[in-house]
């Protein structure tokens, strides 16, 4: 990862903390959705590796999008997949489960790794193998009362984004638990959706997304003064 990447990923993780998940996409469709998703304002975007042709759509993708949208694989399991990712310019190393030996060949790689865990014997094993962020999956099946369970025995600067069943109408439930980020899969993009579709749930996704970080921030401003 480059200086320009680590700027946006830094970036990315403070303002907008949004993955676009584009399971199923192919290379002929992924530079229209990547264009609507972008002019949405989502600033990381993911190609699981169980897509139609997914290094040709990385590949696209890494050649196209602004410097300030990072590009990575989901569903990686394996380690020479790691490699060829590091060697296409991608910034994102995402995965379902947790193997110590992808952690270590993304920091190799310098991709930021954003790890699947479900129990807090996942969790704990991925935040101690230097994930960069864990991904709470199936996060819907879990429940928010789970991660609210999970995340007392977490790292408190470690991100976790909700990602599986999560979508517009349950985000704000998630976020008041202190979810720092989500992926959206099928509510956002299905094979073949027309990209001007894709553009629409994702304009509402990142406006959502908005809301609850300024009403957070209002809250927070409040009880400060409330304190003074």
């Amino acid at each position: 990862m480059n200086a320009q990447q680590k700027t946006a990923l830094a970036s990315a993780m403070q303002d907008r903390p949004l993955v676009a998940i584009l399971r199923g996409i192919s290379p002929e469709e992924v530079e229209a959705v990547g264009d609507a998703l972008v002019e949405a304002g989502f600033k990381m975007i993911e190609v699981p590796l169980n897509s139609p042709r997914p290094w040709q759509s990385l590949e696209r993708l890494v050649k196209r999008m602004p410097e300030d949208v990072l590009v990575g694989a989901g569903t990686v399991l394996d380690v020479a997949d790691v490699e060829r990712l590091g060697s296409l310019g991608a910034s994102l190393l995402i995965t379902p489960n947790i193997d110590a030996d992808i952690v270590e060949a993304g920091k190799a790689q310098e991709l930021a790794s954003f790890i699947g865990c479900m129990t807090p014997s996942e969790a704990l094993m991925a935040a101690r193998s230097g994930a960069t962020a864990l991904k709470l999956f199936p996060a819907a099946r879990l429940g928010v009362g789970y991660f609210s369970d999970v995340s007392a025995i977490l790292p408190s600067d470690l991100p976790v984004f909700a990602v599986g069943g999560v979508n517009r109408d349950n985000m704000a439930d998630w976020h008041a638990a202190g979810v720092r980020g989500f992926g959206f899969g099928s509510n956002l993009y299905q094979p073949g959706r027309h990209p001007d579709e894709v553009g629409t749930a994702a304009t509402s996704l990142v406006a959502e997304w908005q809301r609850l970080e300024a009403l957070a921030a209002q809250i927070d401003r409040t009880e400060r003064e409330e304190d003074a």
